[in-house]
């Protein structure tokens, strides 16, 4: 039997880029999946394209996460609609991009809100799901940035990042009695936050992308949602606690 079959994910911000790839990847082993997000068109054209392919079956939750309200109602639907809930992944996120003097504090404080207090809230509220099944798997995203020499310009954005890599590693300790493993990945992908970047540090981005030993950036859902697929797989239900790069080895994570 198809190991992914039967159970069902819920990913934050499905509606384009990284999220939208990894629900692709659920999908096309047969999960359920949440689609969440604040922008419902959008999560309804991820929904078609999953649709479209016959594998998997996908329901759309607008959702705002940086509002306990609307986290609180995504999890309550998400349990009425398929009646169990075996995997998070936190994606969605505004990032607060700039040096420290350009950053402002509401940027400061959506990138939190929407970040650590966003991910805290998601998985103490599936916590319960998933111990009730006997265990399940969350997977939060970080990034390189976290690992640059020179952070000009990162400040912010690592700051939140790093707040959530904290957060993995204590879940990962304090739920692991009840087989739930808690992980972060730090993705290099096609993104369109990713493109917006490139096009507008065009000189910064040629320079990074030679940094990468791959030799390109990832595809959205074979190279980073496959593999999201794969660390929630039985086969690594020894691996909880870590930080995985999915950046064609560009970062330094020893």
């Amino acid at each position: 039997m198809n190991q992914f079959e039967k159970r069902v994910v819920i990913v934050t911000g499905a509606g384009q880029g990284i999220g939208q790839g990894i629900a692709l990847a659920f999908a096309a082993v047969g999960c359920g999946v949440i689609l969440a997000g604040r922008t419902f068109g959008k999560l309804e054209v991820t929904k078609a394209m999953i649709d479209a392919r016959g594998s998997g079956h996908a329901h759309c939750i607008a959702c705002d996460v940086k509002s306990a309200d609307s986290i609180a109602a995504l999890i309550a639907e998400a349990i009425e609609h398929f009646g169990q809930i075996d995997i998070l992944i936190n994606n969605a996120q505004e990032v607060p991009m700039g040096t420290l003097e350009q950053v402002s504090d509401e940027q400061f404080v959506a990138g939190f809100e929407s970040g650590p207090l966003a991910t805290l809230r998601l998985m103490k509220l599936v916590k319960p799901h998933l111990a009730e099944k006997g265990g399940g798997v969350i997977v939060n995203l970080v990034s390189s940035a976290m690992k640059r020499w020179d952070m000009t310009g990162y400040g912010a954005y690592a700051a939140v990042k790093q707040a959530i890599q904290s957060l993995t590693r204590a879940a990962a300790a304090e739920w692991g009695s009840e087989n739930i493993r808690v992980l972060n990945i730090a993705p290099h992908a096609e993104s369109p936050g990713l493109k917006g970047w490139v096009e507008k540090n065009p000189k910064e981005a040629e320079e990074f992308f030679r940094t990468i030993p791959l030799g390109r950036i990832g595809t959205l859902e074979g190279d980073i949602g496959e593999a999201v697929v794969a660390l929630c797989s039985p086969a690594m239900r020894y691996l909880t606690g870590a930080t995985i790069p999915l950046d064609g080895g560009q970062a330094n994570f020893d």
